[in-house]
């Protein structure tokens, strides 16, 4: 070795330490992941209660597709009195009874409109629903049959039920 001390064949490498581990991960991203793992199941149990809420939407769906494949074959027989009957008990499955069981003719599609924020049910394809429940299918035409079963699917899908807004 050289007496030197200031010569530079004495320099050596840094001493540089070893990497931080991976595991076990520092505390923060513990309290990171469970509440990430918190969040993800809040998420899931507010999903399962949205779709078990809805499950009358999609049985009324279902009934509203069966009444347009029996459209589709022809048969008016009944199909006025089922598109009433299945957005009738959609109605209650979604509002208290008192609000909905007695309500009948205009005051009916007034409430149709107004809950499904729409004028079809006054003003538009819907407004002989109330009517043909008691036509027998014999004064309805297919095509306004088909309309009106339109409304009533757009009904379905988009009316916002009784305390569906919940406070912040």
């Amino acid at each position: 070795m050289i007496s030197d001390p200031a010569s530079l064949e004495n320099l050596r490498d840094l001493a540089l330490p070893a990497p931080a581990p991976w595991w076990p991960p520092a505390p923060g991203w513990w309290i990171l992941g469970a509440g990430l793992v918190t969040a993800g199941l809040v998420a899931l149990w507010r999903a399962w209660r949205r779709y078990r809420a809805d499950a009358y939407r999609r049985q009324a769906r279902r009934e509203l597709d069966a009444i347009a494949r029996r459209l589709d074959a022809g048969l008016l027989a009944g199909a006025t009195a089922d598109l009433a009957t299945v957005l009738k008990r959609t109605a209650l499955a979604a509002f208290p009874r008192a609000q909905v069981a007695s309500l009948t003719g205009p005051a009916w599609l007034s409430f149709l409109d107004w809950t499904g924020n729409t004028t079809a049910f006054t003003d538009g394809a819907g407004r002989w629903i109330a009517r043909w429940a008691y036509a027998g299918g014999a004064a309805v035409s297919t095509p306004d049959l088909k309309a009106a079963l339109q409304e009533a699917r757009n009904w379905v899908a988009g009316h916002e039920r009784s305390g569906e807004r919940e406070p912040c």
